[in-house]
């Protein structure tokens, strides 16, 4: 009988045949074996076994015809898996050894994987459906080799990226502490997880949140070192959005709201209103000036706050503290008034001037020009500092824009009041010199009393191009008070004035027609300068610089010149050495030339010896040479009318 109903009976066929016909003469090999032991029996009877099927041996001779067969070949490959090496299948546990767990992933044979790969999840157990990556279908020893651990990995990634792309919200479990965050374990991959992402809010302590299961969405993958970044903030963000849209519909200018301090900073305060932060600025803050916002609110403190200002479009909503008190300059003594002193303290420091606080908010500025007398242009920092305690008078006083001015000068006596007093014309005093300009040197008398030198008053003999040439910054000069302009606030200086005139003297001895030794300094297009004795310097027209032999004179040579002009006024000295080798006139004329040197030199020596007696801080030194000369030039003379 079949064991399938449906099946038909098997047909008797040639096969079945000759397995029935080797039957039969085995049988009679046995028996011929008990009857008879000869030996060309048993090698006839095993000739006859030669075409025995020993494949076949002890089966049911079943057989199928090609249709059938090709059926049933279908129905057992449909019962199998088909799967690939590198792929990820799901498996189930059909066996667990002290070292090994049985998969079955409907393959023709089972695979291995080893339990240390399953250690994460202690209560894994037979029944159990795991996902498995296929390293191999067949090994060299026909077995299916299975790794639990890579397909958890890969399919981790491919859960991970698809939660960035679809912005989907996945949990994870907070492992352990890291710098500058925490490590959380998602789908089996450490991800890291910022500090600055935990919540909206500042995180001062990490270590409470290691060992809870949060949600978390990704929010940076880089598949070329494995690393996942992931935020709860995110997730906080989408829902304070909806709460600060609605908030900020609600808001109006000139609110009052309570909130909490969040935050503090540099430059203002962050406060929670409740789902929607504002700022607070640090000039909002106090009416008066400070340093930090710490001066004024401590962090997680509940204050009232009005809304000074908001933007629907970018949610920023600036509140304000200081607007709920009221401005100190409505506070402000009705009576006060221009000319009254006040006392405060020295809050800012600028180059042009310092803020003084007179009380918290009211204040007022004193400019740099109204802290001294002085009229030279100075910093702040060069007469107050932040902190100092000062007196000032109010210069000016505007309510309605509340601004004042304050001067400290003011309570200081003004040196120009008694300036005729103490500085009159004629008078002699050291000064300082301040700075130069290209028309003179300005010089400080006191703190507050400048005045200048003209650069036509520094020198009597002297051509000075610039004053640098005469003096530094920061000498002392001796000064001659020449004019007072109380009015101006100005004082006329000169310094050749404490000397004697020399060109006094010159006049004496440069007289016209008289001969003196020079040497030519420089030449130029109209003439020559001369060198003349005494420091003085004289000019020869080109012209004047023919020799005797009709050569022309040339730098660097001494030879005599005659004086053809002399200006006092001018300091001019117009000299011939042409003149000096022109023919005199002989006779009379020559002796009463003589005579009249003569008589010029005793009145160059009288005057000179005046002079001498009248000269205080004069150059003494050229006087006395001139002196000297002039009595030479007197004996010379004598001698000449004796003879």
């Amino acid at each position: 009988m079949s064991e399938n109903t449906e099946d038909k009976a098997p047909e008797i066929t040639e096969e079945t045949a000759v397995e029935t016909k080797a039957e039969k003469p085995a049988a009679k090999a046995v028996e011929a074996e008990t009857q008879e032991s000869s030996a060309p029996a048993i090698a006839a009877e095993m000739l006859s076994t030669l075409d025995f099927d020993w494949d076949n041996a002890g089966k049911k001779a079943i057989s199928y015809n090609s249709t059938e067969r090709s059926r049933l070949e279908n129905l057992y490959e449909k019962s199998l898996s088909s799967v690939n090496d590198h792929e990820v299948v799901e498996g189930t546990i059909v066996g667990m050894t002290s070292k090994d767990a049985v998969i079955n992933i409907g393959y023709k044979s089972d695979g291995v994987v080893a339990l240390s790969e399953l250690r994460y999840d202690p209560d894994i157990k037979i029944g159990d459906k795991i996902e498995v990556y296929i390293e191999s279908k067949e090994d060299k020893g026909g077995q299916l080799i299975l790794s639990h651990r890579k397909a958890r990995s890969l399919k981790s990634w491919d859960r991970v990226n698809d939660a960035l792309n679809n912005d989907e919200i996945i949990k994870g479990f907070v492992k352990c502490r890291t710098k500058g965050g925490l490590i959380v374990d998602v789908f089996g991959i450490e991800a890291f997880l910022p500090g600055s992402q935990i919540d909206v809010k500042p995180i001062r302590d990490y270590d409470v949140y290691v060992g809870k299961s949060m949600e978390f969405k990704v929010v940076k993958i880089n598949n070329e070192f494995k690393n996942v970044v992931v935020s709860h903030k995110a997730l906080i963000e989408e829902e304070l959005e909806a709460q600060k849209t609605e908030i900020i519909s609600k808001l109006e200018k000139g609110q009052v709201l309570e909130g909490t301090v969040k935050n503090i900073t540099s430059y203002g305060v962050f406060v929670d209103l409740g789902g929607v932060d504002g700022l607070i600025h640090i000039t909002d803050l106090s009416w008066g000036r400070i340093n930090h916002p710490e001066e004024i609110v401590t962090l997680d403190e509940k204050i009232q706050v009005v809304i000074l200002d908001f933007d629907e479009g970018k949610k920023r909503i600036a509140l304000g503290l200081k607007q709920l008190t009221p401005h100190p300059w409505e506070k402000v003594d009705a009576d006060l008034k221009v000319g009254d002193k006040v006392k405060g303290k020295v809050v800012v420091l600028a180059d042009y001037g310092a803020f003084v606080e007179i009380e918290p908010g009211f204040e007022g500025l004193v400019h740099v020009s109204e802290m001294s007398w002085s009229q030279h242009l100075r910093t702040a920092q060069d007469f107050l500092n932040v902190g100092d305690e000062v007196e000032c008078l109010i210069l000016s006083l505007d309510r309605d824009e509340r601004k004042m001015s304050l001067g400290i000068k003011q309570l200081m006596p003004d040196p120009w009041a008694d300036i005729e007093t103490k500085y009159p014309v004629n008078s002699k005093h050291t000064a300082k010199v301040r700075n130069f300009t290209n028309f003179g040197v300005f010089v400080e008398l006191e703190e507050g009393v400048d005045g200048l030198i003209h650069i036509s008053d520094l020198s009597w003999s002297k051509k000075i191009k610039h004053p640098s040439e005469f003096t530094k910054v920061g000498d002392e000069i001796e000064v001659v008070v020449l004019d007072t302009d109380k009015e101006n606030r100005r004082l006329s200086l000169g310094h050749k004035q404490l000397e004697e005139n020399p060109w006094d003297v010159f006049e004496t001895v440069f007289l016209e027609g008289s001969v003196h030794q020079g040497t030519i300094t420089s030449i130029n297009d109209k003439g020559a300068v001369i060198a003349l004795p005494y420091g003085v310097e004289g000019f020869a027209p080109t012209k004047h610089l023919v020799k005797e032999d009709g050569s022309q004179a040339k730098a660097e040579e001494t030879i005599d010149f005659k004086v053809i002009e002399f200006s006092k006024d001018n300091k001019k000295i117009i000299v011939s050495h042409a003149r000096t080798h022109e023919a005199e006139k002989p006779g009379a004329a020559s002796s009463e030339s003589k005579s009249s040197k003569g008589d010029d030199a005793k009145k160059a020596v009288k005057k000179v010896k005046d002079n001498l007696e009248k000269s205080t801080l004069g150059d003494l030194d050229v006087l006395a040479n001139l002196k000297s000369d002039l009595e030479e030039s007197e004996k010379k003379a004598a001698k000449k009318a004796k003879k």
